[in-house]
């Protein structure tokens, strides 16, 4: 169980993306009956570390405090600059102890440098994704996502994805209901777009396309309906392959991919906050059959539903 964080810092830290690592796990939200992370700010040793827009901060703990962490998060810092070796030993320790190590941002490069990259899938900032491939050949970079947890090593990539990481450890640890309470207090929508299976609690669905945004919200409201790519055409009034076309052009993703994730999020919802069977909640988001709905949930979560629905049901 995440109950420990610490955030390993040394000259050149991202105010921002510090921040980010803050008040995703330093902040007191016991007033809400969430859980209280034991949480620090650690360097390589104790004593003032300089920001990389010029400030400086006193960092009360060192590697020591490292070493106890369940959690140990890296803020973006200066890709030009090698990180310290102490805090490269430091992470290959955190994992080898099995706790997980998360960047956010240009943090990702610190973890290249530990060799904790090798072999693993791993995102960061799009503008330095071909830099973190070319310096790092044996990592397998994704552009394209926000996130990309390998278990004990996650990845996040610009600024305010290191938010939606945050909130996907939330989740996994302890359940949408914790994840949206997180979230809200954020002011940030529990889940965006990306690649990942996420373990966060039904988002508010964006439903702003173009011209598509009153058919998503209608999807949203009709699921268990015939949402295939002729249906949704004929609403529209155009051609299967007109719609299409300008689906993805809207959403980035297929009409079907869209559909099978809003049924997942309300499958997942209804699994933790209610007793109905899975044949059921499988009709009533549209997946038709319990079957149906194991093939889809446990490509897109990585467990069935009868798993998910022991660990996180109230």
């Amino acid at each position: 169980m995440l109950t420990n964080v610490a955030a390993l810092v040394w000259d050149g830290v991202a105010p921002f993306e510090l921040g980010v690592v803050c008040e995703a796990f330093g902040i007191d939200r016991s007033d809400e009956d969430l859980p209280v992370m034991d949480f620090a700010v650690a360097g390589v040793a104790p004593g003032p570390v300089e920001t990389s827009v010029g400030f400086t901060i006193d960092v009360h703990h060192g590697l020591d405090r490292v070493a106890q962490a369940d959690l140990v998060a890296v803020p973006a810092m200066k890709r030009g600059e090698p990180a310290p070796p102490a805090a490269l030993e430091a992470l290959n320790a955190a994992v080898e102890r099995g706790a997980r190590v998360l960047s956010v941002c240009s943090g990702a490069f610190a973890l290249g440098e530990a060799g904790l990259l090798d072999g693993r899938e791993c995102t960061t900032h799009w503008r330095y994704t071909d830099e973190l491939a070319r310096r790092f050949p044996l990592a397998r970079v994704v552009p394209e996502v926000l996130y990309v947890d390998t278990g004990l090593v996650i990845t996040s990539a610009g600024s305010a994805a290191g938010l939606d990481a945050a909130l996907h450890l939330w989740r996994l640890e302890y359940g949408a209901a914790a994840a949206s309470k997180v979230a809200r207090r954020m002011v940030v929508p529990p889940q965006r777009s990306g690649g990942q299976a996420q373990y966060i609690a039904r988002p508010v669905t964006d439903c702003s396309a173009e011209t598509l945004g009153p058919l998503l919200t209608w999807i949203t409201e009709h699921l268990s309906e015939d949402l295939s790519v002729e249906t949704l055409a004929k609403r529209s009034h155009m051609s299967a392959r007109t719609f299409a076309r300008r689906f993805r052009a809207e959403t980035g993703v297929t009409p079907h991919s869209w559909v099978t994730s809003q049924r997942v999020l309300v499958a997942e919802e209804l699994l933790e906050r209610t007793q109905h069977s899975v044949d059921w909640i499988a009709a009533e988001v549209g997946f038709g059959n319990a079957a149906g709905l194991r093939h889809h949930f446990a490509r897109s979560r990585g467990v069935s539903p009868q798993e998910y629905r022991r660990a996180f049901s109230a």
